[in-house]
């Protein structure tokens, strides 16, 4: 599975830094909600979390650790098409690229409680064109068919958004409140982390 290699061959790389930021994130938090005597709801501090992460991850994938050789083009699709259609490696090229802003099209309209694919479409092209021009500066190439598979996942990510969004609308009341979501969210991390570490909790019982 294409999914499970890109995990595969990011994780080892990335998880020290999640549970070094983590740490982190979550002692000041606390103690900033403590502190303050602030309300204090589960799944909205662990989206946050998510975010926060996701962000710095996407740091290390784009700017802080790039094997690629420098390449321009500027020709839609041209760079793609260099691999046989269906093969490994063309789609691991689109999957990996439309999963890499899938989230930020997610949590940009989570954060911005924003319904309108105008506002979308506006604020991931102008991040996505400003990261690959600080890519191109820093001389690791620019490749306009990653942008265009990015803006793609961002775009997948909003309409992800709206989804759940209208889902939600229509579900009974007890499933939209917070101690729901916050079991929810805890069970849904506790899938991604068995996938991500491929972990076989039959061996646990």
């Amino acid at each position: 599975m294409v999914v499970k290699s890109i995990i595969d061959k990011m994780l080892p790389n990335i998880w020290p830094m999640i549970a070094f930021i983590s740490i982190i994130v979550v002692t000041l938090r606390c103690a900033y909600l403590f502190r303050g005597s602030r309300r204090f709801v589960l799944h909205k501090e662990i989206l946050s979390l998510i975010f926060i992460i996701y962000i710095l991850c996407l740091y290390y994938i784009l700017i802080g650790y790039n094997d690629d050789y420098a390449v321009v083009n500027l020709i839609p699709f041209n760079e793609l098409f260099k691999y046989e259609f269906g093969s490994y490696k063309f789609m691991e090229i689109i999957i990996s690229n439309i999963l890499l802003f899938l989230p930020f099209g997610f949590f940009s309209s989570y954060f911005l409680n924003n319904k309108k694919a105008s506002l979308i479409f506006i604020v991931s092209l102008v991040v996505l064109l400003l990261i690959d021009w600080l890519r191109y500066y820093l001389g690791m190439g620019f490749i306009i068919d990653c942008v265009i598979l990015r803006f793609i996942g961002c775009f997948i990510g909003y309409l992800l958004y709206i989804g759940l969004m209208a889902i939600k609308s229509k579900l009974p009341r007890f499933m939209k409140s917070d101690a729901f979501l916050n079991i929810f969210i805890i069970l849904l991390i506790i899938l991604v982390t068995i996938f991500s570490f491929d972990i076989n909790i039959f061996n646990y019982l």
